[in-house]
């Protein structure tokens, strides 16, 4: 992890580590949706693919395994880009702005299992890519991948306070459908390119917190 204020921050976008009976562990593959019974702890370690395919609700529970918690909106975005503005050129040294591969490999209508969770999305070679494989994509503090790569959960949840900051805080965003009680996730991912936002502005709040879909990934914080 890194010091960020008063906080420490994972320095990578997590994967999960399966915990057996017996002591047993081993690495989840990236690709496949977390076994519903099955008990996994969050883990950060530099050239690993990220887990992809992850609700809130299930990052929250892994990092609570490995004795940290979710970040904050706040945290997450001192985080990525320090107490000053984050830079233009942020996205440009990051795993963004690539071509959409939902529609590239699939037809409409969409649906949610058979293709936001398609296991071959993240399979895809020259998409996700492994963690710290962009090393220009490093915020000040040393966190890597904070702006693409996956969408990262964090703790809150929508509040109308909260829209109505997005609606007022001057950043160009699209417009998303949201309500109270969704579920918040930051940075962008692979084929996004500043929709809601610039780089670590960018913020969704369009979905509850048990979603998840092949973009949506997490990191955990703990305070010190």
């Amino acid at each position: 992890m890194v010091l960020a204020g008063r906080f420490c921050v994972d320095r990578y976008e997590a994967h999960l580590v399966e915990l057996r009976p017996g002591g047993a562990a081993s690495v989840h593959p990236h690709h496949l949706r977390p076994v519903a019974g099955a008990s996994y702890v969050a883990a950060n370690a530099k050239r690993v693919f990220p887990q992809g395919y992850i609700s809130r609700l299930e990052s929250e529970a892994a990092c609570g395994v490995a004795g940290k918690r979710l970040c904050s909106r706040v945290e997450w975005q001192l985080a990525c880009h320090g107490t000053a503005s984050p830079p233009a050129s942020a996205a440009r040294r990051c795993n963004s702005g690539k071509e959409h591969l939902l529609a590239l490999m699939f037809k409409q209508p969409f649906h949610y299992d058979a293709h936001f969770n398609s296991p071959e999305l993240n399979k895809t070679a020259g998409f996700l890519a492994h963690t710290g494989e962009y090393e220009a994509c490093e915020s000040e503090i040393g966190a890597h991948d904070m702006v693409g790569n996956l969408h990262e959960w964090v703790s809150d949840t929508v509040s109308r306070a909260l829209i109505v900051q997005l609606e007022s805080d001057g950043v160009r965003r699209q417009w998303q459908p949201s309500q109270v009680g969704n579920g918040t996730f930051m940075g962008g991912f692979y084929s996004t390119s500043g929709e809601h936002g610039p780089g670590c502005l960018f913020t969704t709040i369009a979905h509850e917190p048990a979603y998840h879909d092949y973009s949506t990934g997490f990191r955990c914080c703990k305070a010190i």
